[in-house]
């Protein structure tokens, strides 16, 4: 089962750096106004999640790419904070009520880190 956990892991986060580089605009209304550099926050980010799941493939580097995936959660934070004090809606393309912002921020991104900590084992892929 962790062998599944951790293959749908490292697509999630693959396919979810490289949407920063595909579709950077769907990107820059989450970044909170007070953070310069918008554009440099979205590719780091990106590239981060891309190196950070090639970093899970190998067992040398699980853990610690494990570490740096919940670190990246955690500085996702206040992005979903952001979110819901702008009402869950950032443009015209990126609205949700308010509650799924919530859900987002309380559920699913502690699932998200618990997700990324249970594939920590260093067993091969």
């Amino acid at each position: 089962m962790i062998k599944y956990l951790r293959i749908i892991l490292i697509g999630f986060y693959g396919f979810a750096g490289s949407y920063h580089f595909i579709n950077p605009e769907f990107y820059y209304p989450l970044i909170p106004d007070y953070l310069p550099y918008a554009e440099f926050i979205n590719y780091a980010s990106g590239l981060l999640e891309i190196l950070l799941a090639i970093g899970v493939t190998l067992p040398r580097t699980r853990l610690l790419a494990v570490k740096g995936i919940i670190t990246l959660l955690i500085f996702f934070i206040p992005s979903h904070v952001y979110f819901i004090t702008e009402g869950g809606c950032m443009s015209d393309s990126l609205c949700v009520p308010l509650w799924i912002a919530w859900v987002r921020l309380i559920v699913i991104h502690p699932l998200l880190i618990l997700w990324a900590w249970s594939i920590r084992t260093t067993n091969k892929l």
